[in-house]
């Protein structure tokens, strides 16, 4: 496809970094937002890259984006998904809370919470969540990767022992057709799946880049969520999902 040359600018530097903001790329092809924001819609109309909300990304369905360009993705979004789903959860409560900047942020909305007992497999969310007093903080052990997720045996065997009030859990992808649960790494579904077996409510944290987005390891059907929270209403296809399998649907 011959592309003008800014847009073929554009295409390469998301496919090198994963993702860029509009803001960014206005200030580097000298342009304005909306002047970006056209060149996004075309080349996205085309399968080149995914839109989103302040800006664009390339997504491959083998390897997830860079933790600092995820956490950087959708904040807003993010913030007001975290805030409603703290909400939803008493003090006194016992939590599982997974890997994924979403999370993150959720950990962060709870630290106005009391008595909390929370199991994560998350180093960052530990660190949010441990310096509040009446809180107790259970890291699982295992495999520390770069973005400060644990993943391993020795962790779902951790999970194992526990059977908890809530499971908070992220998603990389949700397939909109078959409403499956996709993420990136095989060690990663091993310890969500130990972790949503193991709790007797489970509120997904998904929001709406996930939708639709491509990732390869299958964690299993939106059947095995209680809440799916999110900013914005899925394709009509998944509330059909929703609705079948009896999952509550918070657009926030």
């Amino acid at each position: 496809m011959n592309l003008p040359p800014r847009q073929q600018q554009i295409l390469e530097l998301v496919r090198e970094r994963g993702y860029v903001s509009i803001e960014e790329m206005a200030q580097l092809f000298v342009v304005t937002p909306q002047t970006i924001r056209r060149d996004i819609n075309q080349l996205a109309e085309g399968g080149l890259l995914r839109r989103y909300h302040g800006g664009a990304a390339y997504d491959s369905s083998i390897e997830n984006t860079a933790y600092a360009m995820r956490a950087d993705q959708m904040r807003d979004e993010k913030q007001r998904i975290a805030d409603a789903i703290a909400a939803q959860i008493p003090d006194h409560a016992s939590l599982f809370i997974n890997i994924g900047t979403t999370t993150e942020s959720i950990a962060r909305a709870l630290l106005g919470h009391n008595q909390l007992k929370i199991i994560t497999n998350n180093l960052h969310v530990a660190s949010i969540l441990s310096g509040k007093e009446d809180f107790e903080v259970l890291l699982a052990g295992g495999t520390v990767r770069r973005d400060g997720g644990v993943v391993g045996q020795a962790c779902v065997d951790f999970i194992n022992q526990f059977k908890v009030d809530f499971a908070l859990v992220g998603i990389s992808g949700i397939d909109e057709e078959d409403g499956s649960l996709l993420d990136f790494d095989y060690q990663e579904v091993r310890v969500s799946q130990a972790i949503i077996a193991n709790a007797r409510q489970v509120i997904l944290a998904a929001d709406s880049s996930k939708f639709g987005r491509n990732a390869m390891v299958r964690l299993g059907s939106i059947a095995l969520i209680d809440c799916l929270v999110t900013d914005s209403a899925p394709a009509p296809a998944l509330i059909q999902h929703l609705n079948q399998h009896k999952v509550r649907l918070e657009v926030v």
